[in-house]
């Protein structure tokens, strides 16, 4: 009689972390949110909808302001997408418990996280390209090739230091009280950071205080492509964000390591 040596069976955890298994990790997440009215709606639509009643109703065309516009809405919707996107569902997927699940799933390591930054920097690819189309199609603006280009590429890179942001509210706040702090930063933080209006028309002493904003270092990024920003140094702006993107996430892990 033969018998046949047995073979070890790998743990759940250990599956080969192959690209493919980041991608389909990446379209679930990005099914997910999209099928989240609460969320895909307002992301995608509330900057086109700032831009339509700032560039075009009230501008009436301004090509300055149509410009401009389009650098600090594209900058308020990469906000919003990573923000919400990471600090919503990682305090509920905190609070029932699915993070603590994960660690037995056949998922590849740090999937979850690749996947939540692919979706938010889709989400972000997506609100670019509609407010290019608003801006050509009935502000009548015009770029170079490298400005075209440029601008989406700030907002996708710009996913990273919000991010960070809204994964370390998700990682100390409750599934509804997240929402609430992050509406908190966001609005707030917007409007501070001259993304509806240019800081000259805030009085001296808000407009003094606007580099405390990380949105305010995103949205000079962005303004410096199409020739309006304050007329810092980019490599500036680069390590702030570059450096609370860190801290964040740091922040971020070590909380949600320590709740495991």
């Amino acid at each position: 009689m033969s018998m046949d040596t047995p073979r070890a069976v790998p743990p759940a955890h250990a599956t080969v972390a192959t690209p493919r298994a980041y991608l389909q990790e990446a379209r679930r997440e990005f099914m997910r949110m999209l099928r989240e009215p609460a969320f895909g709606i307002p992301v995608i639509v509330f900057p086109a909808m700032f831009y339509l009643l700032f560039a075009v109703l009230l501008d009436r065309g301004s090509a300055g302001a149509a410009q401009y516009l389009l650098a600090t809405c594209g900058v308020f919707g990469v906000m919003g997408a990573a923000m919400f996107g990471f600090g919503v569902t990682i305090a509920m997927d905190r609070e029932r418990g699915y993070l603590r699940l994960r660690r037995a799933l056949p998922s590849p390591p740090g999937a979850m996280l690749v996947a939540k930054m692919a979706m938010a920097m889709v989400f972000a690819a997506i609100i670019s390209l509609l407010l290019a189309a608003l801006a050509w199609g009935l502000a009548g603006v015009r770029m170079p090739a490298a400005q075209a280009l440029g601008l989406p590429a700030v907002n996708v890179a710009g996913v990273l230091p919000f991010a960070a942001i809204g994964m370390y509210v998700g990682a100390v706040l409750g599934g509804n009280s997240a929402p609430v702090v992050l509406n908190l930063l966001y609005l707030p933080m917007s409007f501070l950071s001259g993304l509806w209006m240019p800081l000259s028309m805030l009085p001296g002493w808000l407009a003094g205080i606007a580099p405390v904003w990380p949105a305010y270092h995103l949205s000079q990024l962005a303004l410096k492509i199409v020739g309006h920003d304050g007329g810092g140094a980019a490599w500036l702006h680069l390590l702030v964000l570059a450096g609370l993107t860190a801290v964040f996430f740091t922040l971020a892990r070590r909380r949600l390591a320590a709740a495991e």
